[in-house]
């Protein structure tokens, strides 16, 4: 019974992430649930991924997921902005944060994360995952945000067009698996 209570709470996740605040009314958030065999695939990529580059809390995050019963997964589109030319990004133009983020997939492919991204768009990713959080804690389920998850959800091309992404694991259980953690 506690899988399927966790397994509808990161379903409402997804809800409040979907109609969490964006910039301009501009949805361009990518959202996934994932659960069962799903939840053993990605914590195999991200330790796989820890073991490749030596990174041991991309291990310690993938026991994390090992051991919880779902993960909302959010990403948000590359090639989105708002149009509005406001140079948050560090360019001057949109189109111009849009070419450097081509020569950057072109030359550095292997990066967790591709920019230069729209800052108004990874502000609605951050509003999205705030409200998702906040929708787990206010149905008891442990969750947290983890860069490591949403790594591992783009190197399996799960967020189709994603350039940046975050998941945030469930767990219901006497105790927090997220804090306490070993570093």
């Amino acid at each position: 019974m506690t899988i399927r209570a966790v397994e509808i709470v990161a379903e409402l996740m997804a809800l409040s992430a979907r109609t969490a605040p964006k910039g301009r009314g501009q949805d361009s958030i990518v959202i996934r649930v994932v659960t069962g065999k799903e939840m053993v695939e990605l914590s195999r990529e991200l330790r796989r991924l820890g073991e490749a580059q030596g990174i041991k809390f991309f291990l310690r995050d993938a026991g994390n997921l090992e051991k919880s019963e779902a993960c909302l997964l959010l990403g948000c589109r590359a090639t989105d902005s708002v149009g509005l030319d406001c140079g948050g990004c560090g360019f001057a133009t949109c189109k111009d944060m849009h070419q450097a983020q081509k020569h950057f997939l072109e030359n550095e492919p292997e990066k967790p994360f591709h920019g230069p991204n729209c800052a108004i768009k990874m502000t609605d990713l951050g509003i999205a995952l705030g409200s998702a959080a906040k929708t787990a804690s206010l149905h008891n389920v442990d969750n947290r945000v983890m860069f490591t998850a949403g790594v591992a959800a783009l190197s399996l091309n799960w967020l189709e067009g994603c350039s940046v992404a975050y998941g945030l694991p469930l767990k219901a259980s006497g105790k927090s698996i997220y804090f306490d953690r070993p570093t």
